[in-house]
């Protein structure tokens, strides 16, 4: 009769954890990894071909945001994306694209990023959360960069947490042999 008891109480317990564990929902998520990014991606134009486009990497780069203290990405080696959040407080956004911020403090480009920010409400849980659109994007060259953007190109409006390309940044070509593997 113990037995018995024991095993009725251990239902009750067992069935009351999964009726509280099912009753949470996990369908939300309000992390940073469900903020949504601008998904850019590196290119280049092949001088022997106009027409064609090749992915480009990066030896080095450090993203800042300006305006802020909040540095993005710090001495990333043999970049080829990145994603970028854009500002919630304003309709703009402005990076700067450091490429030797050792040796070469000056080696900068700046891209400007207007954006449309939409409130939405997620859920209970999560509250309001912010849907981006990039309107425009536009660079700024100094005199120095070795790196050089040439050009931006709008792909998607959307900003997204699926790595979606929004952004093609096209580089001045530099002559690179192949890297290939041993």
């Amino acid at each position: 009769m113990k037995n018995l008891v024991r095993i009725f109480l251990l239902l009750i317990i067992v069935g009351a954890a999964i009726g509280i564990h099912s009753s949470c929902s996990d369908e939300n998520d309000c992390s940073m990894a469900g903020r949504p990014m601008m998904y850019c991606t590196f290119k280049t134009n092949d001088p022997d071909n106009d027409k064609a486009v090749l992915n480009d990497t990066l030896d080095s780069l450090t993203v800042r945001a300006m305006g802020t203290d909040s540095i993005i990405l710090n001495n990333e080696k043999d970049v080829h994306t990145v994603m970028l959040p854009l500002r919630y407080t304003s309709d703009s956004t402005v990076f700067i694209f450091q490429y030797d911020p050792v040796r070469n403090p000056e080696d900068v480009d700046t891209v400007y990023i207007v954006q449309e920010n939409t409130p939405y409400f997620q859920s209970m849980e999560c509250g309001y959360m912010m849907k981006q659109n990039i309107i425009s994007a536009a660079f700024g060259n100094r005199k120095n960069s070795t790196e050089k953007i040439t050009s931006i190109e709008l792909r998607n409006k959307e900003a997204n947490s699926n790595e979606i390309e929004n952004l093609q940044i096209f580089f001045n070509y530099r002559d690179r042999t192949p890297v290939t593997p041993d």
